[in-house]
């Protein structure tokens, strides 16, 4: 097994020990496994909270900071944080305005988030909920009942927590980010399947010179098994998959994503493919994000995700924001 690590059964204490060194701008509970924002909670604004199975860096840990998260609650690889977390992260959070939980369509996420919410509210903490849901690939998969969340998460974070950030009451919140929710969708595709530490070898099978098209983030099957394709054939497919199911009338965001293991030259040349194939089908642009937002532990392989955005969403996507893994504008 070739992976930077001590024994399997610390990587997530030992990776925010790490985090905790590197960003002292978050308080970092590596016992509770709770990350926060250092000046939480803040006065007058709704406290963001999400979390999920390690593996997915930097999502969720990472986008915890101003103009994004309040907390984060990492679980154990590929395995959901435990409603003891959420409700910690929720208490840390709460100025008095409420908070708002973002969960990833799992059935461990919700399951936990529900019992979080509850036992929060019995503690007088107010909270919503806000399920992310844009993953086009499959209606059922395994750990979903539904479609599965994935890049949309991204931007549901980044939007509503702006709205957060400039005083917006809890009702609020939640409804812009349901509206985010709303607005996307998500088609991935694996390139090479990952290795979980715990297993130490590929969590799934995909035979050399075969891509698997719509795999989940935990290697979840897809629609179907192909021959290996080029960019331009990949990004012919997964757009129009992506823009059937969103139907846009207007412009949008676009996040090209790394799944862990694709390096970022040949990300920037899917990307060139993707901006061709939306302004071959008339869609407009707003924004583009390259990178390893939402991963996949070692997969190689990519995801496109659009969001469909008004003028309203897009100035909240170009306010400041201060995390690990996105800033701009400060």
């Amino acid at each position: 097994m070739r992976m930077l690590i001590n024994v399997p059964e610390t990587v997530v204490a030992d990776a925010l020990r790490g985090m905790a060194a590197a960003h002292p701008e978050l308080t970092v509970d590596v016992e509770n496994r709770v990350v926060l924002r250092r000046d939480a909670p803040v006065a007058g604004k709704v406290g963001l909270v999400s979390g999920g199975g390690s593996g997915h860096e930097p999502l969720h840990a990472g986008f915890v900071g101003h103009g994004m998260l309040s907390a984060a609650c990492p679980g154990e690889v590929f395995t959901s944080p435990v409603p003891d977390q959420m409700v910690r992260a929720a208490a840390a959070v709460d100025s008095g305005q409420g908070v708002l939980f973002v969960v990833k369509n799992y059935t461990g996420d919700v399951l936990n988030f529900d019992m979080a919410a509850e036992l929060a509210e019995e503690e007088g903490i107010r909270v919503d909920k806000v399920l992310v849901d844009d993953d086009v690939a499959v209606t059922d998969s395994l750990f979903t009942a539904g479609r599965r969340g994935t890049g949309a998460t991204l931007f549901v974070e980044k939007i509503a927590g702006a709205a957060a950030e400039e005083g917006a009451p809890l009702e609020r919140v939640a409804e812009v980010a349901r509206r985010v929710n709303g607005a996307t969708r998500s088609f991935g595709v694996a390139l090479s399947a990952c290795s979980t530490p715990a297993k130490g070898s590929p969590t799934f099978d995909l035979p050399p010179g075969e891509l698997e098209l719509g795999v989940g983030i935990h290697g979840e099957p897809g629609r179907e098994r192909r021959a290996m394709m080029t960019a331009r054939e990949i990004a012919d497919y997964a757009v129009d998959v992506v823009l059937e199911d969103l139907r846009p009338t207007g412009p949008v965001l676009a996040l090209v994503n790394g799944m862990g293991a694709t390096p970022l030259l040949e990300l920037y040349g899917f990307n060139a493919e993707v901006q061709r194939v939306l302004s071959e089908r008339g869609v407009p642009v707003a924004r583009t994000l390259v990178g390893n937002y939402v991963t996949s532990l070692d997969m190689a392989g990519c995801s496109v995700t659009l969001c469909q955005v008004d003028e309203e969403l897009l100035r909240w996507w170009d306010a400041p924001v201060e995390t690990a893994a996105l800033r701009w504008g400060r």
